[in-house]
């Protein structure tokens, strides 16, 4: 299955975050998906996208390339599982979801709580983490 749309709930709706991992902000959407919740991870200052009784609101990045989606994947913390999801407007896209077995918060994760808190340290981090990517792909 040929992943073409991926629904963002977190860090990966900031566009310097999505500058740093892959050069680029991919042609993007607003959207919500009923029935998740993007709850807080221990430790963490990214978010985990659960099954809820809540919205989950993001955005539907369209239009990556195979090299971005490799990039994602491997960018993306082992708690997430690449799932597919029905969003309110009748599309589906796949998203990164928290594995069950992984230990969420019991408070909503904050967009603007990020944003004024972490994102610019959260980009530098990105950056870096790129960097060694790269390093590693062209090592071997």
């Amino acid at each position: 299955m040929d992943p073409e749309a991926l629904f963002v709930y977190g860090s990966l709706q900031f566009p310097d975050v999505l500058f740093a991992l892959i050069d680029r902000v991919p042609d993007h959407e607003p959207v919500a998906a009923d029935g998740w919740r993007v709850a807080t991870l221990p430790e963490r200052v990214y978010p985990a996208l659960v099954a809820g009784t809540t919205t989950a609101r993001g955005y539907l990045l369209t239009g990556l390339t195979p090299e971005e989606w490799r990039v994602l994947d491997t960018f993306e913390d082992p708690v997430y599982e690449l799932t597919r999801v029905d969003l309110n407007d009748g599309r589906r896209g796949w998203a990164y979801v928290c594995t069950t077995e992984s230990d969420v918060g019991p408070d909503d994760w904050s967009f603007e709580n990020f944003e004024a808190h972490e994102l610019p340290a959260y980009v530098e981090r990105c950056a870096a983490w790129r960097q060694r990517y790269e390093n590693r792909a062209q090592a071997g």
